[in-house]
């Protein structure tokens, strides 16, 4: 249990510190981070802070889906906000292109690792991936498609808002996936997070 509690917090503290990676490269993040700088672009407000606030707001929408939240699930709300604004207090932003490119490519390797290590560790899904697969289990629709559907949508309202979208959510749509199907095996712990692996490709 402990082994499991550690690689939880550290899996989502890691999260959160691929987060302000992508920030800070400043060539394109994920879907729901392109959300998230949007979203704080749009009401000055820091990208933990909203990246917390959805988190919670997503979570409600498990109600009508008859979803239960487990302590990963609460974690993640609180935790990744919390390490994406400590990480960006301290990272500062790269001017050459070259370093910029690091920074992504190092983002997205570090975000498959910790998406591995949280999903492993077998306590509940994210908010936002809980609400894709809690949305399958209660209308069958497909889980690319819902998924597809979901991100599609919180990258076009992020962009409309101001999100920073480039090449690095390019290469995040086409690597995470792989590499998380590569990372996951090494830090599954424990048997009920089998399932949720064998759906999930990413955690936020």
């Amino acid at each position: 249990m402990l082994r499991r509690l550690v690689q939880l917090y550290v899996g989502l503290c890691l999260y959160g510190i691929s987060t302000a990676m992508f920030v800070r490269a400043n060539l394109g993040a994920d879907p729901w981070d392109v959300f998230h700088l949007g979203v704080g672009k749009v009401f000055s407000l820091d990208i933990g802070t909203v990246m917390i606030l959805t988190g919670a707001l997503v979570l409600l929408l498990w109600i009508p889906i008859r979803q239960r939240p487990g302590l990963g699930t609460i974690s993640n709300v609180i935790v990744l906000g919390l390490a994406a604004n400590a990480t960006m207090a301290v990272l500062p932003r790269p001017d050459p292109l070259w370093l910029k490119s690091a920074l992504m490519v190092a983002a997205v390797v570090l975000n498959a690792l910790a998406t591995g290590m949280y999903i492993g560790a077998g306590f509940g899904p994210g908010p936002r991936d809980g609400l894709m697969t809690g949305l399958h289990a209660r209308t069958g629709w497909s889980l690319r498609g819902i998924r597809t559907t979901i991100e599609l949508t919180v990258l076009v309202i992020g962009y409309l808002l101001g999100g920073s979208v480039g090449v690095g959510t390019l290469v995040y749509a086409l690597a995470i996936g792989p590499l998380i199907q590569l990372c996951l095996p090494w830090f599954r712990t424990a048997p009920k997070a089998e399932p949720v692996a064998a759906k999930v490709k990413a955690v936020s």
